[in-house]
């Protein structure tokens, strides 16, 4: 594909989209991946890395190499969350703990309008495929109501293996890596060791997360080729599912101080006018209209173009 330089922009911005998504726990990059039209390209081009490359790498040269991998596209994606985690990381940050229910409910608008676009992707509709539906949505609901882990565990085959599976859960729509990490009791030490600069261990998650992401995605690949239909059910099904963990008002069940910190144990979703606290409802209703005509918007465009 013959791209321009101000193709590779754009597709920087969807870039930069997703890192903002990933920053949030419980919003997935993978789904800005999808509604921005690029999530199959991505999947292809990660799953492209491989021995055949080496080989390419090592008889034809560079060039022919990256050209393989898609390298001018993976490249504007990698730079887009880069800028996206060190500009955006410390706003979002500050308005989950200064704003959360507008930030969820702008968020909350945006994955719902997914859901619609994801399914409308779906060929044909029939009983397998509403199974799949229904087996997607009520694992990713699943998932948003485990309790994280209290112990943490920082031993190198504990953080390569949560490094694989919370890329695995990244490059999904509907569930997120951060999550993931909080739910194996994996994210404080991760956290930690970025702080630290604890390359060892900051290693060990990366080789994890090469790993993971590697054989992921040509597992996504091959069930896309076989099996499109089936697969977009269970991913539409991820992120109807996933809606739970971002519904913007929550009641906390059950806290825990660690450290000095006060982390939550359970929380449930309930109704806005239950919410013990000032959830400027009106506000929080129009960011997520806005949050879902984004999308809408977003889908007009690709289709006009």
């Amino acid at each position: 594909m013959q791209r321009t330089i101000k193709d590779y922009f754009v597709i920087l911005l969807k870039g930069i989209a997703m890192g903002a998504a990933d920053v949030v726990p419980g919003v997935s990059g993978g789904t800005i991946a999808f509604i921005s039209g690029i999530y199959e390209e991505f999947v292809a081009s990660i799953s492209s890395v491989n021995l055949k490359t080496i080989k390419v790498l090592r008889t034809e040269g560079i060039k022919a190499a990256w050209k393989q991998i898609n390298g001018n596209f993976l490249l504007s994606i990698v730079i887009g969350i880069g800028i996206s985690i060190i500009s955006l990381a410390k706003m979002i940050s500050w308005l989950l703990e200064n704003e959360p229910v507008l930030l969820w409910s702008f968020f909350f608008g945006l994955v719902l309008a997914s859901v619609l676009y994801i399914g409308k992707q779906i060929s044909k509709w029939n009983v397998l495929t509403v199974l799949f539906f229904i087996i997607g949505t009520g694992l990713a609901f699943w998932i948003t109501t485990l309790q994280p882990l209290i112990s943490e565990n920082s031993s190198p085959l504990f953080m390569f293996l949560a490094g694989s599976l919370a890329i695995c859960a990244m490059i999904l729509p509907g569930i997120s890596g951060a999550f993931i990490l909080v739910l194996l009791g994996a994210y404080k030490p991760a956290l930690e060791a970025i702080h630290n600069r604890n390359l060892e261990i900051i290693a060990i998650i990366g080789a994890g997360a090469i790993v993971g992401l590697l054989v992921f995605s040509r597992i996504l690949k091959w069930l896309f080729h076989h099996y499109k239909n089936l697969t977009l059910a269970v991913l539409t099904g991820f992120v109807l599912g996933s809606l739970n963990k971002i519904w913007p008002w929550k009641e906390i069940l059950e806290t825990k101080m660690i450290e000095g910190k006060e982390i939550i144990l359970r929380e449930a979703s309930i109704s806005p006018f239950d919410y013990d606290g000032d959830h400027q409802l009106y506000f929080a209703i129009l960011l997520a209209v806005i949050g879902f005509m984004v999308i809408i918007l977003l889908e007009k465009l690709a289709t006009k173009k």
